[in-house]
This record gives C-alpha cells, structure tokens and sequence, in this order.
C-alpha cells in the first residue's frame, strides 16, 4: 500500500514522472531509504538482495525481537539461505542495516515492506482456516502513529484477499494511502536465486495517481536487476489473490503424484517413471511433481486453508471442499508413511530405535515448519518407538519444541525416547530402521555398508524423499521401502487410514 506525496500543482497532476522526484537523468535521489518491518525468512533475504542491487539505496530491516535482530548482525544468521550469509556479511552496516530501532526507521524511510508473520488463526470465527492479521494490522497501526511524512507502504506478507482495504483504513487516520500489494514468491532453500532471477515481480495496485505513482517507485527499485517485461502489474484483489492461488496450485500438484504414489504401489507401477512421463506432456510441466511424504513449510498449508476460508466466506462451498482435499490427501500421505513403516517392522516398533533422517520440511533451510518429518515422528512416538533424529541444520531446541508442541509432552519427558544425534552414522547406530524424511543431498553420499554393519537386523530403509539408490541398498542387504513404489514380498502394504 502507498502513501504517495502529491504535487498540488494541477498543471503536474497528470505528470507521474514529476512527482517522483527523479533528477535531471530521471534517476532516483541517492538518499532513498527503505524500512522492512519483520527480519523473517521474506524479510530478511528480500533485503539483503535490495540492497545488493541498490547501493544507493539504504536499507534497514527492523524487528521487535531484539535476538532475532542480534542473530542478524552476528555471524550466525538466524537462517539458513544459501548465498545469503556472503551477501549479508558484505553489506551489512554499508547500506544494509538490522536494527530494533522501528520507530526511527519508519520515520526515516521513503519505502516501507510490511513483512510480518500471517499464521493461520487458533482461536475464534475462522479458527483453523482464517489467517491472523494482528502482525500485519500491529504494523499498519506502527506505521500510522510514526510516520511523520508521506510513505510508500508495500504489503509484502501474505494477506487474504481485501486485506489491503483494511491496512488501507488504518493508515488513513494519519495519512491519504494508495494501496500496493507485492506478494513474495521464494522458494526457502533458493530464495537468493529466486530473488536474483525471478519468474516475475507482481505488483497490484489501484489507477489512482497516487496508486500510479506508489507502483512506478516499487517498480523503479527492482528494474536494477530485474527485466522490465517480468515485472506485472495487476489491480490489489488480483495481487493478493494470485499469491494464494499460486501456492495452492503448487500444493495441490504434489497432493496430485502422492495419490497416484499410493495407486502405483498397489498396481506394480513406479511413481518416478509415472511423473516422467506425465511431466514430459508440456502442458503439464515436470516441477512439484515429485512423490514424498507431503509438502511442509510456512506457506502452502496455510495459503490452501486461507483460499478455504475465502470461498466458505463466499459461500462457495464446492470450490471449499475442492481444495480441502488437498490437505486431507497431504495429512493422508504422512499418516501412510508412518503407518507403513509400524507394519514393515512386524507390527509394532514399541521399544524399537528408529534413526530420523532430516528434520526441517526441505531440503537446504533450518525451518521446520509445518515439516512432515514432523507428523512421522509424531506417529511414531505414539507408537512407541525411540527416536534417534539428524538433522544438518536444525538445531536440537528446535526440534525439542516442535515435537513438544506436537505430542504435548515436554522436553524432559521426550529427552526419555528422543535424542539428537550429531551425524548420520551416529543415529543409525543399533538402529532397527532408518527413515528418510527429508531429501539432504549429504544422505546419497554415505558408506551404506559401514551403515548396515551397525544396524540391527533385518535392517530397514523408508526412503520418504526416493532419494536413495534402492538397488544397491537392498544388495548390502537392507530391506527397502520407498514412496510410489511396489514393496517387495517381504514387505507389506499399509491399508488406507482414510
């Protein structure tokens, strides 16, 4: 959302390029500053590669947790991207400043990203579907009562759809606002190469002069790297409802290959011959079409429940039903994973080591939100296994805390059934089984022999990614079982929970 300053000049009113300050080479003034509220996984990649491409420009990202904030000016990050630690250690106190310092970052800056957290509401109408936009109306309202001059405010968190009208009343008590929305497009684990070459930049805004004006100055900023002809613009309701369209699409592909996972199981058919041949067909593309034990993370969830939520808003409930298959298909598939693995291990794994293989919901990022390692881990617990969990990245807290905020148990009571180990080999050690939850690259380079002579026997591998090169595991002697796939004769195939 803009707040554009306006020439009262009626003979300029009509002139965009003259309100925007340019100099006489229709350059932006060197003075440009930019405040991003929220130093997250969006806020704080999107800034970094800003300020990379923008040297004139300033750019301060602000939080109200001052460890987070701390973490950013440390050398520890308090996220893994890769390429974003050398960026940040290069620019960072130059042009590219972190700070808890909000009020005067607000007040100094031409440009402001609302980059705040929307999680899916816990409480109330909309429990569960809704998302929580007391961040973002915390920020407008910030906004609102600092700013002592005209903004550019840009909404960069993901907002339901009108969420722009009502930061927009808001930020009307002190000032006249255009409305921008900018939703973000990252993929964790290559946000930097997605921020660098993106598919393209949206950029929703209303025809307004001052509308016009907030999207020619958002545009200005991302023509230093970016093509014009992949920078769009749509009006606001579009924006915002592209952003939620996009990731339910993406889920609901991957919801899509795990059902016909399940069919290939059942029939003989391999699920990764499947999706080549299905993803060579150019209407249909071969990305997110690779089978697993469902998607994770901050978004796709939460974005295919908000989409839910619009529509029963709406009283669409076709459409609603529509897309909540998606996550049931998603929940399904993890529960079948788990269930897989009790009944491959003759019945019951109570008492029984199981060693984790990857703990964050991707490969290359510490987050494990949402992670499906997660809901197996959960399965597994409340079956009675002892959990022996690796994971490169994410720390052995964080992994405590979401298991902790799974099962209800509190860390001393899970310390007795799960420890974190600080390698593979180390997890699989007197391991009945391993499973494979997340696809590190690191899990296809090791000694798999050294594994086996360690393991308990018969020595099972669940490969949950299909990452693992099955023929030359079940030659060592292990006994395989992986997603889209017929097990073979010894193993057993899991009857659907739904």
């Amino acid at each position: 959302m803009g707040i554009a300053q306006f020439d009262d000049n009626e003979n300029n009113s009509g002139d965009i390029s003259h309100s925007l300050n340019t100099n006489n080479d229709g350059e932006h003034p060197a003075t440009f500053r930019i405040c991003c509220i929220g130093a997250g996984y969006v806020g704080g990649p999107t800034c970094a590669i800003i300020a990379s491409k923008c040297p004139h420009i300033t750019v301060t990202v602000v939080d109200i947790s001052s460890e987070r904030i701390a973490a950013w000016n440390s050398d520890s990050l308090p996220l893994f991207e890769p390429g974003l630690e050398t960026i940040v250690k290069k620019l960072r106190n130059h042009n590219l400043f972190f700070s808890t310092d909000t009020k005067k970052a607000i007040r100094e800056a031409d440009l402001i990203f609302i980059s705040v957290n929307t999680p899916t509401k816990s409480y109330g109408f909309g429990n569960g579907r809704a998302p929580d936009l007391r961040y973002v109306e915390e920020a407008a309202r910030h906004i609102a009562e600092t700013a002592t001059s005209n903004k550019i405010v840009v909404e960069k968190s993901t907002v339901p759809v009108k969420a722009a009208e009502s930061i927009k009343t808001i930020l009307q008590t002190n000032k006249q606002p255009g409305v921008l929305s900018n939703p973000e497009f990252l993929a964790e684990g290559s946000a930097i190469a997605d921020l660098l070459a993106p598919d393209r930049v949206l950029i929703g805004g209303d025809d307004s002069v001052e509308g016009l004006l907030a999207v020619q100055k958002l545009s200005w900023i991302y023509e230093h790297w970016v093509p014009k002809e992949k920078i769009l613009t749509t009006n606001t309701w579009s924006s915002e409802l592209s952003k939620l369209a996009a990731n339910a699409f993406l889920a609901q592909r991957i919801s899509s290959i795990n059902t016909i996972s399940a069919v290939c199981e059942a029939t003989g058919a391999n699920v990764a011959e499947v999706a080549k041949a299905v993803g060579l067909d150019s209407r249909i593309g071969s990305k997110f079409l690779n089978a697993s034990i469902g998607f994770g993370g901050s978004c796709f969830q939460k974005d295919v429940y908000n989409l839910i939520y619009l529509a029963e808003s709406l009283y669409l409930e076709p459409v609603a039903q529509y897309w909540l298959q998606v996550i049931k298909i998603n929940d399904w598939q993890r529960e079948r994973f788990a269930q897989t693995i009790v009944q491959n291990l003759f019945g019951s794994v109570s008492g029984k080591k199981l060693a984790i293989y990857g703990f964050a919901f991707k490969n290359n990022t510490a987050d494990t939100r949402e992670s499906s390692s997660i809901y197996v881990c959960r399965y597994l617990l409340a079956e009675g296994a002892t959990l022996s969990i690796y994971d490169p990245k994410v720390t052995s807290e964080r992994i405590f805390l979401d298991l902790s905020e799974q099962t209800g148990k509190t860390e001393k009571e899970l310390s007795q059934v799960v420890t974190i180990a600080n390698d593979s080999y180390e997890a699989a050690k007197e391991a009945h089984a391993i499973v494979v939850c997340t696809e590190w690259e690191e899990f296809k380079k090791l000694d798999y022999e050294l594994i086996y002579s360690t393991m308990k026997k018969p020595s099972f591998i669940f490969d949950g990614r299909i990452v693992l090169d099955h023929d030359a595991l079940m030659a060592i002697g292990y006994s395989v079982f992986c997603i889209g796939k017929k097990p073979p004769r010894n193993q057993v195939l899991p009857r659907s929970p739904l």
